[in-house]
C-alpha cells in the first residue's frame, strides 16, 4: 500500500504546487507562452468538471467527487492486499490522487484551477490533476488489455 500512497500523495502535491505557482506568477499576466502559439501557461477557472461540464455545480462535484474518491480509496486499500494486478492499482492510485486535487480546489475556492494550454490541438486547457486522472484511465484500459 506505501507505493500506491507515494503515488497519490505525489500527485495532489504536484498538482497543488503547480497550481500555486500559476495563482501566484501566471494569474496577473493571463498567459505565459512557453512555445508561441503551441504551448501556453493560461490561468483559467474551470467551475465545472472535465471540459466545463456541469459549470457552477460546485456543490454537487464536490458531494459526487468525495463520494467516488472514497469508494476508489476504500477499494484499493482492500486491493492492495493482492500481490496481483499491480499496473491497474498504479493506475488507480494515479486518477485518485488526480480525483484529490481536484476536488482540495472545488472545496477550498469553488473552481478548479486550469493552466495547460495545448494550442497546437485547439484542446482544452487542464491541469496535473487532469494529466494524472487521464493517464491512470489510459494504464488502467491498457492493463484490463493485457490482462485478457
Amino acid at each position: 500500500m506505501l507505493l500506491y500512497t507515494a503515488i497519490i500523495i505525489l500527485a495532489v502535491i504536484l498538482d497543488q504546487l503547480t497550481k500555486w505557482l500559476v495563482v501566484s506568477y501566471v494569474k496577473p499576466i493571463g498567459s505565459l507562452p512557453i512555445i508561441k502559439d503551441v504551448f501556453h501557461l493560461t490561468y483559467t477557472e474551470n467551475t465545472g468538471a472535465a471540459f466545463s461540464i456541469l459549470s457552477n455545480k460546485q456543490s454537487f462535484l464536490v458531494i459526487v467527487t468525495a463520494i467516488a474518491m472514497a469508494i476508489m480509496f476504500v477499494y484499493l486499500v482492500k486491493w492492495s492486499q493482492s500481490p496481483d494486478e499491480v499496473m491497474s492499482k498504479v493506475a488507480f492510485a494515479m486518477m485518485l490522487g488526480g480525483g484529490i486535487g481536484n476536488l482540495i480546489d472545488r472545496a477550498r475556492i469553488d473552481f478548479v484551477v486550469d493552466f495547460l494550454d495545448a494550442r497546437f490541438i485547439n484542446f482544452a486547457i487542464f491541469n496535473v490533476a487532469d494529466m494524472f486522472i487521464v493517464v491512470g484511465c489510459a494504464l488502467f484500459a491498457l492493463s484490463i488489455i493485457l490482462k485478457k
